[in-house]
C-alpha cells in the first residue's frame, strides 16, 4: 500500500531557524583550528624556507588560535542572546565570511602549490566550506543581517582577522 509522505518544505516547525543553527560555526571553527594545532607547527617548521614570513613559533600560534576559537563561542552566544540585527548578529557572520573564504586563501592554494597536505585543509574543504556556506546564506535569508552593514562586516572582519594573524607572523619572525 503506497501511503504519500507529507511535503514538509512550507512547514516551518521542523526547520532549525538560525538562532540555533549558528552554533555550527564555532563548532566547525573548533574543529579547523584543532587541525592546524596538531599539524601546522611541524608543517611550518618543515617549510619555513618556503614561506614569505617566517611562521610563529608552536606556543604562539596555538594560542592565536585558542583566541580565535574562544572569540567564536563569545560572538555565537551573544549573537543568540541579542538576536537579529546586533553587532554580534554581524560580528559573527564576518567571521563565518572569513572562515569562508578561508578556503580559499590560503588552503587550497598552499595545497596546490606544495603538492601535499596543508594542515587545515580537510576541515576547510569536508567542514567549513559547506558549513559557512549554508551559515552565510541562512543568516541573510532569515534578515539577521542586511544591506550595508552585512556588505561592510563580510569584508572588515576578514580583513581584522587575516592582519591579525599577519602581524603574529611579522612579530613571530622578529622575535625568532
Amino acid at each position: 500500500m503506497w501511503v504519500p509522505i507529507p511535503d514538509r518544505r512550507g512547514d516551518d516547525s521542523t526547520r532549525m531557524h538560525f538562532s540555533r543553527l549558528q552554533w555550527l560555526f564555532p563548532v566547525a571553527v573548533t574543529l579547523h583550528n584543532t587541525e592546524e594545532a596538531i599539524w601546522m607547527p611541524a608543517w611550518a617548521a618543515n617549510h619555513a624556507a618556503q614561506l614569505p614570513l617566517h611562521p610563529p613559533g608552536a606556543v604562539e600560534f596555538r594560542s592565536l588560535l585558542a583566541v580565535i576559537t574562544i572569540a567564536a563561542f563569545l560572538f555565537t552566544y551573544l549573537s543568540e542572546r541579542r538576536g537579529p540585527d546586533s553587532i554580534w548578529a554581524y560580528l559573527t557572520f564576518g567571521y563565518i565570511v572569513a572562515m569562508l573564504a578561508n578556503v580559499f586563501a590560503p588552503h587550497l592554494p598552499a595545497t596546490l602549490m606544495y603538492r601535499s597536505y596543508t594542515p587545515g585543509v580537510v576541515t576547510a574543504v569536508l567542514v567549513n566550506l559547506p558549513v559557512m556556506s549554508i551559515l552565510a546564506l541562512r543568516s541573510l535569508r532569515e534578515g539577521w543581517v542586511s544591506g550595508w552593514k552585512a556588505a561592510a562586516f563580510a569584508v572588515g572582519v576578514p580583513l581584522l582577522l587575516s592582519g591579525s594573524i599577519l602581524a603574529v607572523f611579522v612579530i613571530g619572525g622578529m622575535i625568532l
